[in-house]
């Protein structure tokens, strides 16, 4: 039986793939419930480290290096502007739960995001110091400044401008040029693997999340028995 681990155990370290596209918002969704997950998690089983690996997926890869229009797209895609209301409608509610206000009416550009996911792989390899976590901020910063400020983050310009607010100031080149297809291979996003061992796709809400990661740190049993 598992039994629950006092403060002086050794910390357990709780590894999460999180795999995700700038232009799903249910990936800003799962993030933020992510985030929140985490926190919950760690604020109660304080020798519990959760550490998470960001990974991109292409979900339109063949888009064109400059984009496409974004209301055009997304009227062709479901097929009627009610269609398009009623999808936008529903985001916008799980959105609102995990505390995120969407600004549709902003965005104009649909944007190829291998530019944006090569500058996110490029703040990963640079390692330590400075940058050590650089790059979760850089995608929290990207998600927000497509669903939030309305920005075209297939843009160079503004990929550049984007990732020197972050304190990258050498992500210049990493970002001119186009990444060739996705780096990670599922079958939809967002879409979590907890310890390489247990997996849960959608933008889960935080309870779910926290269930899963328990189950993966084998403290289901001690969640159980305090409860």
């Amino acid at each position: 039986m598992t039994q629950p681990l006092s403060p002086a155990a050794p910390n357990r370290v709780l590894h999460i793939d999180f795999y995700f596209d700038f232009v799903c918002p249910w990936c800003l969704i799962g993030k933020r419930n992510l985030e929140a997950a985490i926190a919950a998690l760690e604020a109660r089983w304080p020798h519990v480290s959760v550490q998470v690996a960001w990974h991109s997926v292409e979900l339109l890869p063949h888009t064109p290096v400059g984009g496409l229009p974004y209301e055009a797209f997304y009227l062709a895609r479901l097929g009627s502007a009610q269609a398009v209301a009623q999808r936008r409608a529903q985001v916008r509610q799980a959105a609102r739960a995990a505390g995120v206000e969407l600004a549709f009416e902003r965005i104009r550009v649909l944007p190829n995001t291998a530019a944006a996911h090569k500058l996110v792989a490029h703040t990963t390899e640079l390692g330590g110091g400075r940058y050590r976590g650089t790059h979760a901020e850089l995608i929290e910063r990207l998600f927000t400044a497509y669903f939030i400020e309305g920005e075209d983050i297939g843009d160079a310009a503004t990929l550049s401008r984007i990732a020197r607010e972050c304190g990258v100031d050498d992500a210049a080149s990493a970002s001119q040029s186009r990444a060739h297809g996705a780096t990670n291979r599922v079958d939809g996003v967002p879409y979590f693997v907890f310890d390489g061992r247990y997996t849960l796709s959608g933008a889960q809400p935080p309870q779910v999340l926290i269930e899963a990661m328990l189950h993966a740190a084998d403290l289901t049993q001690a969640h159980d028995h305090e409860a």
